[in-house]
């Protein structure tokens, strides 16, 4: 038996006493496809529950309940556009309705789970290493737990508390790094030290570098968009643009399957005007949590790009107090007309997703974009994540009361305009992508050779995402050698 063969047999037995069964990419795309009584079970089950189960709920069609939820059409809302300021249609996938309430635990299954049925990861020896500054390692540490696997999460210190909480509650050992949102290369220099101390009794999932990350949003939220444009569109309506902000790029992995299907789509990648890397070769802090990292990720694949926007983080956060205090609340229900409903759903926007949605604005706004047009984001995770935040602001800028409502309304979001837009040229793309040689090339070790084929061969991309369908293969026959799906089918 080669090595292999050996880690598939170790990871087998781990499955079967753990009584742990792989979804597959198809089925978390159409949950239709999940075997009935797996769906019976689910019923009985929290959606955040430490049950290997809720690997099939992985999708962006949970049922919006915490607790028994079955499945249903993708989870979206759509900002109107009184509240927006512009005659473009936002729609906004959602993600507080995945396990752990972020998309995460998507961009961290592909990593994991490819490993794990090809042989290349022992849960009974490794553990996986979620280097992150907040959603992803929990997501990691999420999935690891489901998977039988330990984990290690990575995070900078300045991170909410609410991400350290609840890593420890999943049992992670976790290490914080100097610095904040954008402070990346500390995060490595921790990753290397572990490495060099631990050699291969871990394995480091870098979501920079893992293409599960952005082949999992290939595969289901590109999917998932394209489903819920072609159930709200009218006649003449276009799917014009996807805005995401940059953070691990795994959620622009989308724009891929979207590119294909929509050729004319608009692609624009948003990040912190106060860490503009792409915008400005540049540096610095942010407080946009979850985006931003002062590197390009190896998975982003910068020649898709159209347009790069910067987003202030002041505006954002004062969006946040907005969209949350009482006031904020009142102001929107009562004097700007914003349906109540729709505002009692606001704190379904974490800080990021409040930052897609500025840049989602602007981009409307720079086309001048009329009620044919349709954009795309998403709300990565929720504000159940960030109430710690809300508490600093208090603290730090006092009471929220309507007048400040109402000035931050005016200002920050009907007041935002097209500066620190980037219409891309094919050499603006081309410096964008030359600045992964510093990162990756420099520090991470990987090849110039591979740099110049993501640039210059037109089937690179294409053939890394072409692989979901047979991950699904592998999966399914790893399924069928654990022996566990009979009882459900």
């Amino acid at each position: 038996m080669n090595n292999k063969e050996k880690v598939l047999e170790n990871t087998i037995k781990r499955c079967r006493e753990r009584h742990i069964i792989i979804p597959t990419y198809k089925q978390m795309r159409n949950p239709e496809l999940i075997p009935e009584k797996i769906r019976e079970k689910l019923e009985n089950i929290g959606l955040w529950d430490l049950n290997s189960l809720n690997m099939y709920r992985i999708t962006w069609k949970n049922e919006p309940v915490k607790f028994g939820g079955g499945f249903g059409n993708v989870n979206y809302i759509e900002l109107p556009s009184e509240l927006t300021g512009v005659k473009a249609r936002i729609i906004m996938l959602i993600g507080k309705f995945f396990p752990t309430g972020s998309h995460k635990v998507g961009a961290t299954f592909g990593p994991l789970v490819e490993k794990l049925v090809d042989g290349r990861f022992d849960p009974t020896r490794q553990k996986a290493l979620w280097p992150s500054t907040g959603n992803y390692c929990r997501g990691g540490a999420y999935d690891s737990y489901l998977l039988g696997c330990d984990s290690i999460a990575v995070l900078p210190e300045g991170m909410s508390q609410e991400r350290f909480d609840w890593l420890h509650k999943v049992g992670a050992e976790v290490f914080a790094t100097p610095g904040s949102e954008s402070n990346v290369k500390e995060i490595y220099d921790k990753v290397k030290e572990l490495l060099a101390e631990r050699g291969d009794e871990i394995v480091n999932l870098n979501q920079f570098n893992e293409i599960g990350n952005s082949l999992w949003h290939y595969a289901v939220t590109g999917p998932a968009m394209e489903e819920v444009f072609n159930s709200v569109k009218n006649e003449n309506d276009r799917f014009s643009c996807i805005f995401l902000t940059q953070g691990s790029a795994g959620t622009l992995g989308s724009a891929d399957y979207l590119r294909a299907k929509f050729p004319l789509v608009k692609v624009c990648a948003g990040e912190a005007l106060q860490c503009p890397t792409l915008l400005l070769n540049g540096y610095g802090e942010h407080r946009i949590e979850g985006i931003g990292d002062k590197h390009v990720p190896w998975i982003h694949n910068i020649k898709n790009m159209d347009l790069v926007a910067g987003i202030d983080d002041e505006p954002n956060m004062r969006i946040m107090r907005l969209f949350n205090e009482p006031s904020g609340k009142d102001f929107l229900k009562n004097e700007v007309g914003v349906d109540p409903g729709l505002v009692d759903k606001l704190d379904l926007l974490g800080i990021s997703s409040i930052a897609n949605l500025m840049g989602s604005i602007k981009l409307a706004k720079y086309y001048e974009m009329n009620e044919n047009d349709v954009i795309f984001t998403v709300a990565t995770d929720s504000m159940e994540m960030y109430q710690s935040r809300l508490i600093e602001e208090r603290e730090k800028h006092g009471a929220f009361d309507e007048k400040t409502a109402a000035v931050s309304f005016e200002a920050d979001i009907m007041g935002l305009n097209i500066d620190h837009i980037i219409e891309m040229t094919y050499y603006e793309k081309r410096r964008m992508h030359n600045l992964k040689y510093f990162t990756w090339i420099e520090q991470q070790g990987k090849t110039v050779e591979e740099l110049n084929a993501q640039w210059y061969d037109d089937s690179y991309w294409k053939s890394h995402y072409a692989k979901v369908d047979e991950w699904d293969e592998e999966i399914m026959e790893f399924n069928e050698r654990t022996g566990l799906l009979k009882e459900y089918v």
